[in-house]
Parts: C-alpha cells; structure tokens; sequence
C-alpha cells in the first residue's frame, strides 16, 4: 500500500493520478475516515459519562438483570458529591411503588433501647361513678400507645468545690481529692469533647457550624478552644488506644487497604498539593473490625510498607501499583484484587450509553452478567465457614472465572483500546492474577467495598471542611477518624463510646501496663451497655 504525503489533491492531479497512487490516496483517506470516527465515539463516550457524573445519579442501578446487586458502586468521594446540592437531570422511567404490609412489632423494635417514662392516665371516682352507678365494675389491663419526645442539647456546669484545711500555725495546708481534668485549666470535660468529635467526625459538621449551635443554647465556645481540646485529647489520649489496635490488625490473616487524597494547608509545600489519608482494616468476614487511618504526605509505596510492617497474610486492594510493589518486597504478604473495580469498569462503559435499551447486547453489558452471576453465588456462601467456602468456591466458583477470563481475552480486540469498555478489559487481563486470589483462600472477601465504605464519613466530612490546616491536625484527624469508624463497624454508639474512652484512659495515662486497654476495645464484654447499639438498624 503507497501511503501518500498529506495534502489537499486538485482535479487535474487526480485526473493524472496513476492507478496505484490513487489507490493509495483512498487507503489514506479510509484509515484517516476509521481514526477520525473511533475518535469520535471515544469523545462522544466521554462526554455522555462525564455528562453522567456531573448530572445523573450516582446510586444508578442496573435493573434489567435479575437477582444483580448495584452494579454502579460509587468511590466514597462521589458519596461527598450527593451534598453539593447541583440539579440533576430527571429520569424519565416509571416508578412502581410497592406497599409493605405493616410489619407486628416494628414499632416496638424502632424505640428498643431508648429510656422510657412512664405517663399514667386515671379515671377519677367522680368519672367512674358516672360511668358505673352501680359500682360494679373491674380493672382490664391498660391501654399503652407511646409516642417519642425529643429533647434539645442542654448543658450543664459542674462547679467543684474542693475542700481546704489548714493547720492552727497555718502552714500545713491540705486539700480534698479532686478527679482529673481532661485537660489541665480547661472547662473541656469527657461529655462535652464527645460532643466536638461525634459532631465533627461522625456528623460531618464543621467546627464553625458547631461554634454557631452552641452560641444558639447561650453557650460560648470558639471553634479554636474546640481544635485545641480535639488535638489534645487525640494525642495524649485516643493515641494509646489506636497503637494497641494497630498491634492487634496484625493478628489477622486478611486485611484491606485503600486510600483517599486530602489538602493540608500547612505542609511546607504549595497550596493545592496533595496529602492523602491511607485505610487499613480488618477483612469483613471477621465479627470484630479494626478500622484504621494513617495520614502521610503522599502515595508513595513506603507508606503501607511501613504501616504493615510484620504483617503476614492477605490485603485486599484496589489496583493500584504501590500495593503490588509491596508484595513483591514483602515476604510473607499476598495482595488480592478488587471485584468491584473490575465491575466498575464495565459500569462507566454502560453509563456512556444514554440509551438504556442499547446498553443491552454490548460487550459491557454481557460482562457485567458474567461477573453479576460470580458476585450472586459468592453471597450465596456468605454463611460459610472459611474452609467450606473456599472449597465451594474452587468447585463452583472457579469455572465462571476461568469463563469470564476467556471470554474477556476473546473479546479484548474488538473495541478500541482506549474506549471504557477497552479500559475494562485491560484492567481485569492485567488484574487477573490479583482477582483470582480469592478462589484459594475463604476468608477473603470478593472485593474492597467495606473500605470504601468505611473511607464514605471522612469523604463526606472533607467535602464540608474542604481542608486540614496543619499536618498535626491531619495526624489528630487520623487517630480521631480510626476510633469513630472502629466503634461504627463494631456497632457502638460514637458518643457514648467516646465518652466512656475519655473518662477511662486518662485513669491510666501514667501506667506502664497498658492490660487495661482490653476492658475499652470495641468488642469488650465490659464496656458499659450504653455504649452499645440495641436495634437492628445500620447507619453510614
């Protein structure tokens, strides 16, 4: 094939063209016409799923196959995203409203837990004269219906009057006992700094927001006292229990990792660079969670490897290199692939296609199918032993990878290497070594999701903070964000576990055995029964 020199041909040259030169300008032209339309429905994809991202919603759906679960999982930064308050577009398709039967009891079980008074309503003998003449009547049982009652914040001084003797030469002084302060010459106590971190961490409130509801119940707390009583409770206190739990995540066979970036604004560097918050806790098919978040710089791979130095076993990761770095550094250590990013691939492809009856019959759609039926039987063994799961995995499991692999490697050359559907089958070749660990190991999970899950309350919260002013509040922030999202996983309520924390540790502060540690751990059978959940119901 002559390929000819780029250039506009006039008439006459055409006209006077040999048979192999203009053979050779309309093979130009054809790979010149092939470039310019991939091209074309490459940028077209891309503007139909940035379109997407910028207006449709993040928790679609994909209804049409049946028995599927979400298959457009969101990374916990397009959670903080659903609060930006931007108009998204309608979507135009039916809603079938179902309506439940009402459930015997769900009202007895929504109020399980909360203290309840006792209000009584009796008849007067002048009413019961009027209703019975005779006199002839008998008690039934009462009538009971309750009704919830809200009670605002109130606050509260403790003013401590500590007693004071002296001696009739007066130079012997002594005082009564007297607890210990929080912090030394501060009016923060265990209840009140409880309050800062459940509204900061766990709410996701600002500490302006907080300043401005407090002067609402007359109460005057700037938001620097409230930063300062937070680092410092964090440091001297909350640190001793995040070290202890850090000890114990290497106890565990499989981990799981992930990271997400944030803006320190005082880190010796220019403004907008990026700092990043790493994520490791234990597998989700263990009953007690450890939730922990590391603050360093940057996403250099020395930060796990340091983290999880001596760990010996399986971390479940996304595909980013620095983990696979790492493995290959670290004796002892394995990393499995995330299923739910191989999935997620395919679900940016079906996005792309505004038409929802079209996205039926393409190569993304079917994948999505292949890797719904290999999600749909591995929830199936959720209730397994790690043994027996990992061999129903091996015998039932197993096929549909090694068909889905096929099929991907099958396929691979029929769309474009840079389209999204091109991008998925790249990423689950190279992954495929990675997703495959978890057919030879039952106690690891499929994919990453609880770490994302985990990482949505901090995405939230930087998305109303925006930034972290100073590395040491980063530092603060990650010790603070391990506990809360420690206790949420284990079931507790933040405050009350926060609180019990607070009132605790500082009892111990100058111990050198550190046993008492046990007795404050999320699943501790001694925690003080306020600290835990009663009903059944999961918040994020």
């Amino acid at each position: 094939m002559i390929v000819m020199e780029k250039k506009i041909y006039t008439a006459d040259e055409l006209n006077n063209a040999s048979r192999d030169e203009l053979i050779g300008i309309i093979s130009s032209l054809q790979e010149t016409v092939v470039r310019m339309a991939e091209n074309q429905d490459l940028i077209l994809e891309q503007v139909a799923l940035l379109r997407q991202q910028r207006f449709g919603r993040h928790s679609e759906k994909m209804d049409v196959i049946d028995g599927q679960i979400s298959l457009f999982f969101n990374e916990p930064e397009a959670a903080a995203d659903e609060t930006d308050g931007q108009a998204q577009e309608p979507e135009f398709e039916k809603v079938v409203i179902h309506r439940k039967k009402k459930q015997k009891g769900k009202r007895e079980d929504d109020l399980k837990g909360i203290p309840v008074t006792v209000v009584q309503h009796e008849m007067t003998e002048d009413e019961l004269k009027a209703a019975f003449p005779d006199g002839k009547y008998k008690r039934l049982p009462d009538e009971v219906y309750k009704r919830l009652e809200f009670h605002p914040a109130s606050f509260e001084v403790m003013e401590h009057r500590v007693a004071v003797y002296a001696g009739m030469d007066n130079e012997t002084i002594v005082k009564a006992g007297r607890p210990k302060d929080l912090l030394r010459g501060s009016i923060v106590t265990p209840s009140l700094q409880a309050a800062v971190i459940n509204g900061k961490y766990v709410n996701s409130l600002p500490l302006y927001r907080m300043e401005q509801e407090f002067k609402r119940n007359d109460v005057n707390i700037n938001r620097q006292n409230m930063a300062h009583w937070t680092v410092q409770c964090a440091d001297r206190y909350l640190a001793i229990l995040y070290d202890h739990l850090h000890k114990l995540l290497y106890g565990y066979h499989v981990l799981q990792a992930d990271e997400t970036p944030v803006e320190v604004t005082k880190d010796g560097r220019p403004s907008g660079s990026k700092s990043y918050m790493w994520i490791y806790r234990t597998g989700k098919n263990y009953k007690e969670a450890i939730v922990l978040y590391e603050y360093q710089k940057d996403r250099k791979a020395d930060h796990p490897k340091e983290f999880l130095k001596g760990f010996q076993g399986v971390c479940v990761t996304d595909g980013y290199q620095a983990y696979h770095s790492l493995e290959e550094k670290t004796p002892g250590l394995t990393i499995a692939g995330c299923w739910a990013h191989a999935r997620r691939k395919y679900a940016e492809a079906l996005k792309a296609i505004r038409d929802k009856e079209k996205r039926k019959g393409t190569l993304a759609y079917d994948a999505l199918k292949q890797i719904g039926a290999i999600y749909k039987l591995d929830n199936e063994l959720a209730g397994l032993e790690p043994v027996e799961r990992q061999h129903r995995r091996q015998l039932e499991l197993k096929p549909l990878v090694d068909a889905y692999f096929a099929w991907v490697k099958t396929h691979q050359g029929e769309v474009p290497p840079k389209s999204q559907t091109g991008k998925a089958f790249t990423y689950s070749i190279n992954q495929e070594g990675y997703l495959r660990v978890f057919l030879d190991d039952g106690e690891v999970p499929l994919d990453n999701n609880a770490t994302e899950s985990t990482l949505r309350g901090f995405c939230i919260g930087k998305h109303n903070w925006r930034l972290i002013d100073t590395i040491r509040g980063a530092k603060s922030s990650a010790i603070i964000y391990s506990i809360t999202e420690t206790a949420k996983a284990n079931g507790l309520k933040v405050y009350d576990y926060v609180e019990h924390l607070l009132t605790e540790i500082p009892k111990h502060e100058d111990d050198t055995d550190r046993s008492f540690l046990d007795d404050l751990l999320p699943w501790s059978p001694n925690l003080p029964e306020r600290c835990r959940k009663t009903n059944k119901y999961e918040v994020k």
